[in-house]
């Protein structure tokens, strides 16, 4: 079996490794000032972003949520890979053949990377099998809904045989075991034995954000299968329906570029509304669209303000009125707009594009409304307006809806829209939409009676015990330190080794400060590529989550020049401060000797070597 990667691999793929192309596949990352940029954390869910990449330092870290590492802990943490699997997985982007400590070749692995594998040999195993005289029936069915061949390539798309165990024979010629297979989700198990799950099908495959295909949507071609429409691959290690997005792979550059997402029905509709132009198309996978979903999409849009929309394409029938009822309850979750369109006639993207073309498709975002309307539409489409009871019946059921809105600038438009739809005294409505958001007694009070009459004791934040940049005193010698230590950790490789040396020879004043500077001082080779990340692991705690802050946070310049030109000044100016408090105790050592002393001598030889030395430094920076 094989050894360890070599270390010097390691670093070297690191190194050619940008971080931010990495974190980039799952987050829309924006320049956040010289070598820095900022994204919604993918660790935890915030509404404004706090999560900060270093691609220089190959660094990141969360404000928030306190997460920080490098490339390889990305991938470990969002992927669930072991050290190994995702050194190796970077290397094989890159194209950099690696060495194992005993000349080996790469280890096999078991774990979610065999997952990945089988998914992908079985992608591959459906495309091909797309071209064979069985699969004609695909073949038309896909022409019959306007798709060519280039089209399925695109996206994929493939066909299972009618046979019982055609994949799984492909795929054990290949090194996949049956236990593979089932974990992958590929496989069934019978009374005597696996068989293929997708049989005599249509198969679309599932990727995730980054493009790994890790799981697929069949769709049923002949009579005599009993099975479902639709069949999808079952909750697998890596495929959690629940959080999975159809498209989204394909998506991602343009939602992220336009600050837009288009959620359809289905696989046909994705593929009808990007052939059509609108890039921006994504489904979910066998599921009603969620939160999970909602949190996967604010990261790779950006969602950090209003200016995105996110526009829900449901049919107007029984089932997409209550889909778009489920999807306002957690569309507040988004910072961006949300709209609803409706296909003319009822028809869905996939059928507009048959019946009217690919600007139909394209128009079908020209009709779209904000999706409030379109519930409020909803919730009093079932009374008659023409009554008293019915237009108070249909105020009071309309009005939670408006009351919901958090933004105090929809909100009173909101009154009188639902105001004219409803043909009624606009401080009629406004005062029912304010009851509507008093909840009796308040959701405070009901909790505090269920922990005996009184309101609970609120809980101990950890993260406020930690020591941040925003804890740290705000004095000008903290300051100092502060910006100082950041400056050497993002541009340290660009500055004078000497100057970085003395600077970080002497003690700072705050203690956490001073803990940083000392993993600083000692860190090696800061020309190497990751020797800042190094550093701040040495850090010890608790002051370690500082240290990447420092690393992590926005080092206030113009220009990579002007940011090593002003760290370099800060340095000097540390430098500076050690003359001056040697000064002072040499000038308050000198009043308690005699003057004409050999001591009172030696130390004014001191003093004036000190102004020297003082003065080199001031010309330095000049």
């Amino acid at each position: 079996m094989a050894g360890r990667i070599r270390q010097a691999d390691v670093d070297e793929v690191k190194a050619r490794t940008n971080i931010a192309d990495i974190i980039g596949e799952r987050v829309a990352l924006k320049s956040a000032g010289v070598g820095s940029m900022k994204g919604l954390c993918p660790f935890h869910d915030e509404r404004s972003p706090s999560f900060n990449v270093r691609p220089q330092a190959g660094f990141y870290h969360c404000f928030g949520c306190g997460e920080s590492g490098d490339v390889y802990s990305f991938l470990r943490a969002m992927d669930h890979v072991t050290f190994t699997e995702a050194v190796e997985r970077l290397a094989g982007r890159i194209g950099y053949a690696l060495h194992y400590e005993d000349g080996g070749a790469a280890p096999e692995h078991t774990g979610r990377a065999r997952l990945y594998a089988a998914n992908a040999a079985a992608a591959e195993f459906f495309r091909t099998q797309l071209m064979t005289p069985e699969a004609d029936i695909a073949r038309r069915f896909l022409g019959q809904r306007g798709f060519d061949a280039g089209a399925a390539a695109h996206f994929g798309v493939g066909f299972a045989p009618k046979g019982w165990e055609g994949m799984t024979k492909a795929l054990r010629t290949q090194g996949f075991t049956d236990e593979e297979l089932s974990s992958a989700g590929l496989v069934s198990q019978g009374q005597r034995g696996v068989y293929d799950r997708f049989r005599g099908r249509v198969v679309w495959p599932i990727r995730d954000v980054t493009g790994q295909v890790i799981g697929f949507g069949a769709r049923k071609l002949f009579d005599d299968d009993n099975g479902p429409k639709y069949l999808n691959t079952p909750e697998t290690t890596i495929y959690k329906k629940a959080q999975v997005l159809y498209g989204l792979d394909l998506a991602k550059r343009e939602v992220s570029r336009q600050h837009q997402v288009v959620v359809v029905e289905g696989y046909t509709d994705v593929m009808a509304c990007h052939l059509a132009g609108i890039t921006t198309a994504i489904a979910t996978c066998g599921t009603a669209f969620g939160a999970d979903h909602i949190t996967v999409l604010r990261r790779v849009m950006g969602d950090d303000s209003t200016a995105g929309e996110v526009v829900f394409t449901f049919d107007p029938d029984a089932a997409g009125q209550k889909a778009a009822l489920r999807a306002f309850a957690d569309a507040k979750r988004f910072n961006a707009q949300t709209y609803v369109a409706t296909g003319p006639d009822g028809l869905d993207p996939c059928d507009l594009r048959l019946a009217r073309g690919d600007g139909a498709v394209r128009a079908l975002l020209e009709t779209k409304v904000p999706m409030v309307e379109f519930v409020l539409d909803q919730r009093i489409s079932g009374y008659d307006l023409r009554t008293v009871e019915g237009r108070v019946g249909a105020l009071r059921t309309a009005a939670p809806v408006v009351a919901e809105l958090r933004d105090p600038l929809l909100q009173p438009e909101y009154v009188r829209v639902l105001a004219r739809r409803l043909g009624m005294d606009t401080e009629d409505v406004r005062r029912e939409v304010e009851r509507a958001g008093r909840t009796p007694g308040g959701a405070g009070r009901r909790e505090a009676a269920s922990h005996g009459g009184e309101p609970p004791e609120a809980p101990v934040d950890d993260a406020a015990l930690r020591v941040t940049l925003a804890t740290l005193p705000r004095t000008p010698d903290v300051g100092l330190e502060r910006d100082a230590l950041m400056g050497v950790l993002q541009f340290g490789h660009r500055m004078d080794p000497s100057l970085i040396a003395r600077a970080l020879d002497l003690s700072f004043r705050h203690p956490a400060l001073d803990a940083v500077r000392v993993a600083v001082r000692d860190a090696s080779g800061m020309q190497r590529p990751g020797w800042a990340v190094d550093a701040v692991a040495t850090v010890r705690e608790p002051y370690r989550s500082l240290a990447a802050e420092l690393l992590a946070g926005d080092f206030p310049a113009l220009s990579d020049d002007a940011a090593v030109s002003s760290a370099s000044d800060l340095a000097r100016r540390l430098v500076m401060r050690g003359f001056d408090r040697d000064k002072a105790e040499l000038l308050g050592a000198i009043q308690r000797v005699p003057a004409d002393s050999e001591e009172g001598r030696a130390i004014r030889l001191r003093l004036r070597e000190l102004d020297a030395r003082r003065q080199a430094l001031a010309d330095e920076g000049s």
